[in-house]
């Protein structure tokens, strides 16, 4: 976890003078609340948001979101599975004038590692999340997103998912909201542990898909 910190610190130390780093830790049972709090107390930068019960995913970003204070904010996997060598573009897109930004694992120029059912059962999602939502995203979940703080905060009250649906849900909504959204190719190797239960998640996340799809179709 500190070299994670250190990590995006130096990242970020290269492209601003100002900046903040929310841990959102949510109701974590190893041990890593400990080390989370040790980090608060290490480094003026960084803020340990701790939550006794698992709230799921989507909740802990809205608590990380609602205790920032930047104009840009964005969010990145604690695993850095993306490249930080994308953390320059990911936050220069908004300054360009972006509303929302994303790192791609789907494009034609990404360069990614990750086992064969993973990325099958990815481009199934982020294919009928195309087909039946309208998006013009190819990757709608890759855990390397940056926004513009007014454009998060007019949706962020939209969102019912709390969990692994919550940033497809978001971007969904952004893109028939207008905004500008952007995604671009990256590096990206998947870490050693992951959360998400391949059977259980994927049909989660299906019946989200048919839930917001029924909600635009009364519209």
């Amino acid at each position: 976890m500190e070299g994670t910190v250190e990590r995006t610190a130096s990242a970020l130390g290269e492209i601003t003078s100002s900046f903040e780093i929310i841990i959102a830790e949510d109701g974590s049972i190893d041990g890593t609340d400990k080390i989370c709090e040790s980090l608060a107390k290490k480094y003026d930068f960084v803020h340990h948001l701790h939550s006794d019960q698992r709230q799921g995913r989507g909740r802990a970003l809205n608590r990380a979101f609602r205790a920032s204070r930047g104009e840009i904010l964005g969010y990145i996997d604690v695993d850095l599975a993306t490249d930080m060598s994308h953390l320059k573009e990911l936050i220069q897109s908004i300054r360009d004038g972006y509303d929302f930004a994303t790192g791609s694992r789907m494009l034609p120029q990404s360069n990614v590692k990750r086992p064969f059912k993973r990325g099958f059962a990815s481009k199934g999602f982020n294919y009928l999340t195309r087909l039946m939502l309208g998006s013009k995203l190819y990757d709608h979940q890759c855990g390397f997103k940056s926004f513009r703080r007014e454009a998060l905060f007019s949706l962020i009250e939209k969102i019912k998912d709390t969990h692994w649906f919550w940033d497809t849900e978001l971007y969904v909504r952004a893109q028939r909201a207008g905004y500008r959204v952007k995604e671009f190719p990256v590096v990206w190797t998947q870490g050693g542990t992951t959360k998400v239960n391949l059977v259980k998640d994927v049909f989660g996340m299906g019946s989200q898909i048919f839930r917001l799809w029924y909600e635009f179709l009364w519209d």
